[in-house]
């Protein structure tokens, strides 16, 4: 079992940043894989990042070069780094982890775990 508490959201005027974290408590299993997804109002989930155990990353092309995704092991929390927010980045941001049984694949990961989201929203 794992769990997943996210925080760091919040309302930011467009080129300005924000740091989402998100805390990692797990029983026995140790994920291969974390990431973040977004969701904006009437859009469909989408992956933003995605980490690898050895550290390898993943990025989606609307935030390369923007957004940075990071783990401190140490202190088993997920971080992901936004710069240069943008309106169209206004969404849910939620952190997750791969499952056994996860269903929702992306770069190369099934995700099965899910925090609660935090709202990020960007003005012009």
């Amino acid at each position: 079992q794992v769990q997943l508490v996210e925080s760091g959201g919040g309302s930011v005027q467009a080129g300005g940043s924000l740091r989402l974290s998100c805390a990692v408590s797990r029983n026995t299993y140790r994920s291969y894989c974390m990431g973040w997804f977004r969701q904006a109002p009437g859009k469909e989930r989408e992956g933003v990042a995605r980490i690898e155990s050895d550290g390898s990353t993943s990025y989606a092309d609307s935030v390369k070069g923007r957004f940075t995704i990071s783990q401190d092991n140490a202190k088993n929390t997920l971080y992901l780094q936004m710069n240069s927010l943008k309106p169209e980045d206004t969404a849910m941001y939620y952190c997750a982890a791969d499952s056994p049984d996860g269903s929702t694949w992306y770069f190369g990961c099934y995700f099965g775990y899910w925090g609660q989201g935090t709202q990020v929203t960007v003005s012009s």
